[in-house]
């Protein structure tokens, strides 16, 4: 056979059978590559990022009490270790019973859905897995079509080759919503059973199972009977997948839905605190509001609950300060000194969450600025003393004719730095600023937190350009109790990621303000001022030392400290209107609010004095001398003597200066302590020579007023 007869016999490509074959070449390449992307194209479908579940934040004190939570979404994400296993059984049943065998699309189901919809002509049917589900709800929209259903494959096949199925139905239980604005399987039990996930009976798990198909219809507390016909449904198919028996399957169809809807309440007394915290997250630790709401955050801190409590209540129904206008608000603050921590914060009468947070809003600090703008400073300097005199006479000073009056418009020449604070002089704290220097004053101020641009001597009355928080002044009167040590508020004590990993922990930090002698002298003048003085107002029968502070006629202050706690109180105006009151209000206020605080947590009586401190001796009274008598007498050898006699004061320190009158001249004669006589020699029988006595403090060195002029006379 030559070549040519074998090339006839063997077959050849015609034109006619060709065509087709390219078409099945082609179609199986196509199909083949449409498999393959089908195959390993999740990764374009899928974002590792989605599958970080948003997650609520709580807000929570350090014993684990949670105060709030933060959130866009109701989510408490938990692990799947901490889900029985019968939960997840009833949701394996119900939604996809082949959940442990396919490898992410249930290739039965989907022929199944296939024929139906082929005989419908339309989209009648699904036969999603969890995996397909989960990949639905994280990346692709619900609309019904080829393309998205063909991505929610691909998608579910990239899950399933690079997670668990434990890992898949992990992030499947947290994702799903269950109604009423819950997310996730400890969100929902939390709202309807009022538990934990981990603590969930069989029918309340089968319960949870079958609300993410209707979460509205199937609702528990609104549909009860429904709920109840569905979850028997999820009975029912556990106990046909052989997840439980015959005899647990009518034992928990015949039992109660046994849901417990949370007490609704409109209370908002935490509600200032929080909003402090998420702004000192923001501020301190760069985490955003929004970023609290998704980040699965726990954040301690320091709130004790008892006396927001106290405090939120007293600031909406306790009695402020009248005004021409409604809308008087007030701010609050209460820190444990020895540490920093501010145990309640409220920032308004009603305050509610978005409104104006009024503990840190910046005002004129009016008189409550005067122990670190002035006596504290001047103290400081070694040359003044709680005794020293200060000058109290209406003046002018420096060359802007600056004229401040008393708040009473009366003067009594000088006074002591004991009396000037207690009795908040301004003519006095404008005087001693001026002899210690503005600037060496600012520095101290600085050191107390309340900086100032301000230069002007007006600073010693507290009218500033800026003014300060209630914060600031609430640190700056705790350093008092802390031996002049300040320590920085703050409400978060640390933060924990979703993993409860702390990221973030408070480090105390503290500046020295005045040495420990200062510190405890202003606190002995400030407990008189508490107790006869400008906050004298109210009554609270334990340890407490403070200041009050009235700002022109818009907003009046009290600020102080008792053993355990330092705090502040603000009332007045956000902007325009005026006070018809006194500083006697917020003091008042501050009162009752301490004593309700004692009732519960049983304060300190007494202020304990520092080791290595002197105290403040009780300032004298000088007696007025009405009564002065003299009287001559015989001593030895027939000389003549005289006696001066008066009234003393029941005070032993008080000295008395005897003076005569001499040739037109007022000669002091001699001097005597606590004593009520005084001898002085005759010049004769017929001596009239005209006595009278000056009492003098012996802390001031301030004089009284002289006595009646008497002369020498024989007794009778």
């Amino acid at each position: 056979m030559n070549i040519k007869d074998l090339k006839r016999r063997l077959p050849t490509w015609s034109g006619r059978s060709k065509w087709p074959a390219l078409i099945v070449l082609t179609l199986l390449l196509l199909a083949g590559i449409g498999y393959l992307v089908i195959l390993f194209g999740g990764r374009f479908v899928v974002n590792e990022e989605d599958l970080i579940l948003d997650e609520m934040t709580t807000v929570e004190t350090v014993e684990g009490e949670v105060i709030e939570r933060i959130y866009t979404k109701n989510r408490r994400n938990i692990p799947i270790q901490e889900v029985p296993e019968h939960v997840n059984d009833a949701f394996i049943s119900i939604e996809d019973s082949r959940f442990r065998e396919h490898s992410g699309v249930d290739f039965k189901g989907i022929m199944r859905a296939v024929y139906k919809d082929i005989i419908a002509m339309k989209k009648v049917e699904g036969a999603s897995t969890i995996t397909q589900q989960l990949a639905k709800n994280i990346f692709l929209s619900n609309e019904k079509t080829w393309m998205r259903k063909t991505k929610e494959v691909m998608a579910a096949l990239y899950l399933e080759r690079n997670y668990s199925k434990d890992e898949i139905l992990e992030l499947y239980l947290n994702r799903i919503y269950f109604g009423e604005g819950t997310y996730g399987i400890e969100a929902a039990s939390q709202h309807y059973f009022q538990k934990s996930a981990s603590e969930l009976t069989v029918a309340q798990g089968a319960l949870l199972a079958g609300l993410p198909k209707a979460p509205n219809t199937y609702s528990p507390f609104d549909h009860p009977d429904k709920a109840k016909q569905r979850r028997n449904v999820v009975l029912s198919r556990m106990y046909d997948t052989g997840k439980i028996d015959a005899a647990v399957m009518k034992q928990m169809q015949g039992s109660t839905l046994a849901v417990e809807r949370a007490e609704e309440t409109s209370e908002t007394w935490s509600n200032s605190y929080v909003d402090l915290v998420i702004h000192e997250a923001a501020d301190k630790y760069h985490i955003s509001r929004d970023e609290l709401k998704r980040g699965g955050y726990r954040i301690v801190v320091e709130i004790d609950p008892v006396i927001q409590k106290i405090a939120a209540d007293e600031m909406k129904n306790g009695e402020f300060v009248p005004g021409t206008a409604e809308s008087i608000e007030g701010a609050f603050t209460l820190m444990d000194h020895s540490t920093g921590a501010l145990v309640a914060v409220v920032g308004g009468r009603d305050y509610k969450h978005g409104d104006f947070n009024r503990v840190l809003a910046k005002q004129a600090p009016a008189s409550i600025i005067k122990p670190f703008a002035v006596y504290g400073p001047a103290m400081m300097t070694g040359n003044y003393d709680p005794y020293s005199l200060l000058s109290d006479e209406k003046q002018t000073f420096g060359g802007n004719d600056y004229s401040p009056n008393n708040y009473d418009d009366k003067y009594e020449g000088e006074v002591s730095l004991y009396q000037a604070l207690i009795e908040s002089k301004n003519v006095s704290a404008v005087w001693l600023l001026d002899q210690i220097g503005i600037s060496y004053a600012k520095g101290y101020l600085e050191k107390a937190g309340l900086k100032t641009k301000d230069n002007g001597l007006s600073i010693a009355l507290g009218g500033l350009s800026d003014g300060y928080t209630s914060l600031q002044m609430t640190e700056a009167y705790g350093s008092l109790a802390q031996n002049g040590e300040r320590k920085e508020s703050y409400t978060i004590t640390k933060i924990l990621n979703r993993n409860d990993k702390v990221i973030h922990e408070h480090t105390p930090q503290k500046t020295e303000v005045f040495n420990a002698q200062t510190a405890w002298y202003l606190t002995e003048i400030l407990q008189t001022a508490v107790q006869e003085g400008t906050a004298k107002a109210g009554e609270y029968p334990k340890a407490l030392a403070g200041k009050t502070g009235t700002h022109q006629d818009q907003h009046v202050w009290f600020a102080g400290y008792t053993p355990e706690y330092a705090g502040s109180l603000w009332m007045g105006y956000d902007q325009s209107g005026e006070i018809d009151g006194s500083s006697a209000y917020p003091t008042l206020l501050m009162k009752d609010i301490l004593t309700r605080i004692d009732q519960e947590k049983n304060l300190v009586v007494t202020f304990e004095q520092p080791e290595g401190v002197e105290s403040l001796p009780e300032p004298v009274d000088l007696p007025v001398l009405t009564n002065v008598t003299g009287r001559l007498n015989l001593s030895g050898l027939a000389t003549l003597r005289g006696t001066i006699r008066w009234s003393a004061s029941d005070d032993e320190r008080v000295v008395y200066r005897i003076f005569k009158k001499e040739n037109g001249e007022d000669v002091k004669v001699g001097e005597v302590t606590g004593k009520n006589e005084f001898k002085v020699s005759a010049f004769g029988i017929f001596d009239q020579t005209s006595y009278y006595v000056v009492p003098v403090d012996p802390l001031t060195g301030k004089k009284g007023q002289p006595s009646n002029t008497v002369s020498l006379s024989w007794d009778l």
